[in-house]
């Protein structure tokens, strides 16, 4: 009788110690599917999700089908109705893995693709459309992680205020011209880029030129130069040419240009 409760007791102490040493299933995060997607209410709007047990489906395919990217492991859905037309931006930069973001319109079977892409995407949105945004791991090889996720208001388009001198100056020897102006671009700016182009009569034919380079846009007034060689034609002379100079600044969304067509007169260099 003794040795039986021994055994009892032994027995009874080893279910014990496999219940506590034995962990529980984790379970995949409530917004994994879309039907079960969360609504966001309000812009901004940010969120840390562990999605390490997401899972991918049929649907989370379907929805990748005109976007193509890599893979749509450990996918999570979220939901948007605005109340008002707009533009947002979508980053998952501080998340532990690479992934990125799907959004789509519609319903599974009538799905429209809105816009997809790694890492941030800019998304353009129309008063009471529902947009439906995929956040997923594009790696084949791993699954999700720590995601961290948010949706801004989009910045307004940078401000061009673009100048180009009535004057130019031309080389006699290479036939180059020298053209000039001042730039200003405030706002966010991304990039910026400043393209000069000069056609002129000589003869019975045209010299063209033209070229493009990137600017300083910083929000102050800086004056820009650059050196057209001539691309068709002989040489730039002087007289009178047409002149063209565009300028384009673009933000996170939104690009600004300005432009100036105008009639100067090219003299020889200083």
């Amino acid at each position: 009788m003794r040795f039986t409760r021994l055994v009892s007791a032994f027995i009874t102490a080893g279910l014990i110690l496999f219940t506590v040493a034995t962990p529980a299933l984790a379970a995949p995060p409530a917004n994994d599917t879309f039907d079960n997607a969360i609504a966001i209410t309000s812009i901004p709007f940010s969120a840390s999700l562990d999605t390490r047990e997401a899972t991918t489906d049929a649907i989370d395919e379907e929805a990748n089908a005109d976007c193509g990217a890599p893979a749509t492991a450990a996918s999570v859905w979220y939901t948007y109705t605005p109340t008002a037309a707009g533009a947002l931006v979508l980053d998952m930069h501080g998340s532990s893995y690479s992934g990125g973001f799907l959004v789509v319109t519609g319903s599974p079977g009538n799905f429209v693709l809105e816009n997809c892409g790694p890492q941030a995407i800019a998304l353009l949105t129309e008063a009471g459309v529902t947009y439906h945004i995929m956040v997923l791991d594009d790696e084949d090889s791993a699954n999700g992680g720590d995601l961290t996720f948010t949706i801004t208001a989009a910045p307004p388009p940078p401000k061009v205020t673009l100048t180009a001198d009535p004057i130019g100056y031309f080389d006699s020897e290479t036939g180059t011209v020298n053209v000039s102006g001042t730039l200003s671009c405030t706002g966010e700016v991304e990039f910026s880029l400043l393209i000069a182009e000069l056609h002129q009569k000589v003869g019975r034919g045209e010299v063209v030129g033209g070229v493009g380079m990137e600017v300083a846009c910083d929000g102050l007034t800086r004056p820009w130069s650059a050196t057209i060689a001539p691309a068709f034609g002989t040489k730039f002379v002087g007289g009178k040419a047409a002149s063209f100079t565009f300028a384009v600044a673009c933000g996170p969304v939104f690009c600004s240009e300005g432009f100036i067509e105008q009639t100067i007169k090219l003299r020889p260099v200083k």
